[in-house]
């Protein structure tokens, strides 16, 4: 690690996390045309960002930075994979890690790994489904489409609000800060799925003003305490969510841990970290039995989109 990565990494503690985070939402949210469309306009300067897919190409005609950074795309940007047994990218961005939950640990980075317990909000009963299973870790780069969708179709059964800090999420502070993912604010969404139980973690960090979801909208407890919404029992409906289906938005943000229970899933072999991937693109194929999930149509079209979208 050289010294600008060691400052870096300094600074990450030091600083005031939440209202570093706070501050720079407002400015976010700020509507004065001027600002708002220079903000926009050094942003798409600065990470490339393409428009052309946007629903609304035009930068300047969304009502301020937050309005722009979580655009919509245009209809069908974004196909979904309609394999039966796919599960697809939550997703644009890249595969930070992918791989199997050993111990009760999710590997972070060469050298680091974090508690899965910890990562769900230190609640046995909520972590234990998940032990033995898989995980897949998906970075959003400031350029990508930043609305995270459903992997599989799911009945939400509870959703978690997890304080914690807010360290910047990126190679270095992976390789460099213990248990980043499971020391950051986050928002767990616990799905039933026909095929057993799926969680979806919404991790915050440095700058990530707040986090959405589609049923709760924006999530600000009164307290920075964890808190936690039984939909099983207080929804009057269930609440179910498509395969593809969106399901909440980070507002300058971040990363989507996906985790399934051990033999739910197998994923694809082609993926590995920094493997760039797409929303609706699939990534791993349901174990549901070993004869359905070698079908021709099922694995074919695992490895055709794989290879069109893995250069």
């Amino acid at each position: 690690m050289n010294f600008k990565q060691r400052l870096f990494i300094f600074m990450q503690y030091i600083l005031p996390h939440h209202t570093l985070s706070r501050l720079i939402g407002c400015l976010a949210e700020c509507e004065k045309t001027w600002f708002k469309n220079r903000l926009i306009k050094w942003f798409i300067q600065r990470y490339q960002v393409d428009m052309s897919e946007a629903a609304i190409s035009d930068p300047y005609a969304y009502r301020h930075f937050n309005d722009f950074f979580t655009r919509p795309l245009k209809e069908g940007a974004r196909p979904i994979d309609s394999s039966t047994h796919s599960v697809v990218s939550p997703a644009d961005g890249a595969i930070s890690q992918i791989g199997q939950i050993e111990h009760g640990r999710v590997f972070q980075a060469k050298g680091h790994s974090f508690s899965l317990l910890e990562l769900l909000g230190g609640d046995a009963e909520r972590a234990a489904p998940f032990m033995g299973g898989n995980f897949s870790t998906v970075y959003l780069s400031p350029k990508d489409y930043h609305r995270v969708h459903m992997p599989l179709t799911g009945i939400l059964r509870e959703m978690v609000y997890i304080p914690g800090r807010l360290f910047s999420v990126n190679q270095t502070t992976a390789e460099n800060v213990p248990e980043l993912f499971a020391r950051n604010e986050r928002v767990a969404c616990i799905f039933d799925t026909e095929h057993g139980p799926m969680a979806i973690v919404l991790v915050g960090a440095m700058v990530v003003a707040s986090i959405e979801t589609v049923w709760s909208g924006l999530i600000t407890p009164p307290k920075r305490a964890l808190r936690s919404y039984d939909y099983s029992q207080t929804a009057r409906q269930p609440i179910t969510l498509e395969k593809g289906a969106e399901l909440g938005r980070f507002k300058l943000g971040s990363t989507a841990i996906v985790l399934f229970g051990p033999e739910h899933v197998t994923w694809n072999a082609e993926l590995k970290a920094e493997s760039p991937v797409k929303m609706g693109q699939p990534i791993a194929l349901e174990s549901i039995t070993a004869t359905e999930i070698a079908t021709p149509d099922t694995a074919s079209n695992l490895d055709s989109y794989t290879q069109g979208t893995n250069h």
